[in-house]
């Protein structure tokens, strides 16, 4: 296998003895680069001077971006906002969305971990994983409840095989499943991807289920494969009871173990309502990382960004740093959060009321996130669905054999009509 010289100096970072991350790395992964030497490096090498012909982007006689004028009248940026943004992610941006994850993890000062590099949105930040971490054939250990995106992602886009587990045990996490699944692997290098708040079900694991949660991790790092762990935290924060798990298990595996890479992907999709920026973050950590090391993986994330998309939305960039900036930002997150936590408390109060339900569903562990999950009992939830599409004005999707419900969406005046639509749809599909 060829490898470009600037990929090797890359992989030489992780040749430290003690360092795992080599091993971790696809073959692709190890061939993946940012080319600081091409068209971007010298760019850079050229920016400030008088006369500049290297980028392709347009100027006007005076040296200004060349945008159009009904543009720029929609927005309250500078015309420099549509020019590229860097492979990476505005400079500025990446330092916010650190500056935040230390704010919401205050268990990660003082551990070590990468600058944010930025992707198109959390799915490219998984595919962007995928491509440094998976070969055709891996094993990827998650958990049987999941989005069924990760399909086409890591198993139809990278040839991984998806090995699940047991989501639930006794209304709880099934810790012992992870733990198990994770001995059954095959010897070697293994990846581990976890979701939480979790999409279908909207569950987060308890501080009691993450402490093992990360003991399961840890005793698999232990034994000397090498484990590199994806943390899909698509709905970090969405956290809306006691005893639940506050911080993003980055926070505690970040110096976990030698042998253990996290893998942090977030970003403000879900967490800052803004589904159409497609901004996500990559970040990275391992116990014992030097700055070398974390910077060399953040060039061969930026290296896969530039192969693939080349730079995610600068005006989407350029509109969250005005945001993070606001003085306004934090009471109108918290109002927005406060939506969201009313619509869950208004289910419990639902379900409470209406022991009836009884009959027809069981609710599927929640408390967290955009979304819950119902089992019925006795009919079909592909018919149920139907039924509530053909009679009932309701639609809701099917996953995994239970029917998922994106309360998010939905208005506190329609919860109780929702779940009377779903006991009716059944009762009238129950076999006698």
């Amino acid at each position: 296998m060829n490898i470009h010289p600037l990929a090797q100096a890359l992989n030489d970072e992780f040749q430290n003895p003690g360092c795992a991350v080599l091993p971790l790395l696809s073959q692709k992964g190890k061939q993946a680069y940012f080319p600081v030497k091409g068209i971007l490096g010298q760019s850079a090498e050229a920016r400030g001077k008088k006369i500049n012909a290297t980028i392709g982007t347009a100027s006007e006689e005076d040296g200004s971006p060349l945008t159009l004028e009904t543009l720029e009248d929609m927005l309250s940026l500078p015309s420099e906002t549509f020019l590229y943004a860097p492979s990476p992610g505005l400079p500025a941006l990446r330092d916010a969305w650190k500056q935040q994850i230390l704010h919401k993890n205050p268990s990660l000062n003082g551990k070590t971990f990468s600058l944010p590099v930025v992707s198109a949105a959390l799915t490219h930040g998984l595919s962007v994983a995928g491509y440094l971490f998976v070969d055709p054939g891996d094993t990827i250990v998650l958990p049987d409840l999941y989005w069924d995106n990760y399909d086409l992602i890591f198993a139809a886009t990278y040839g991984a095989r998806l090995q699940t587990h047991n989501t639930f045990v006794g209304g709880a996490y099934d810790v012992q499943a992870l733990s198990s699944a994770l001995a059954d692997a095959p010897r070697g290098k293994k990846v581990v991807l976890l979701n939480f708040p979790n999409n279908p079900t909207g569950y987060t694991a308890t501080e009691t289920e993450a402490e093992a949660i990360c003991d399961a991790l840890y005793q698999a790092a232990d034994r000397g494969g090498p484990l590199v762990v994806l943390l899909d935290d698509a709905y970090f924060g969405l956290v809306y009871e006691d005893g639940v798990a506050r911080e993003s298990l980055f926070a505690r595996l970040a110096d976990l173990h030698p042998n253990l890479l996290a893998v942090k992907l977030d970003g403000p999709t879900k967490e800052d309502y803004a589904w159409s920026f497609r901004v996500g973050f990559i970040s990275f950590a391992f116990s014992g990382a030097t700055d070398a090391q974390l910077k060399a993986l953040e060039a061969k994330a930026a290296g896969v960004v530039r192969g693939s998309i080349s730079n995610a939305s600068g005006i989407a960039q350029s509109l969250l740093i005005k945001t993070y900036r606001s003085d306004a930002y934090d009471a109108q997150k918290q109002t927005k959060y406060d939506i969201l936590k009313a619509r869950y408390d208004k289910i419990r109060d639902i379900f409470s009321a209406h022991p009836e339900f009884a009959q027809t569903f069981e609710p599927m562990p929640f408390n967290s996130g955009y979304f819950m999950c119902v089992r019925t009992k006795g009919a079909d939830p592909e018919a149920v669905r139907q039924r509530l599409l053909a009679h009932y004005d309701t639609g809701v999707i099917v996953l995994a054999g239970l029917i998922r419900l994106a309360f998010s969406s939905v208005s506190l005046a329609d919860l109780e009509v929702l779940f009377q639509n779903i006991h009716r749809a059944v009762l009238e599909l129950q076999t006698p």
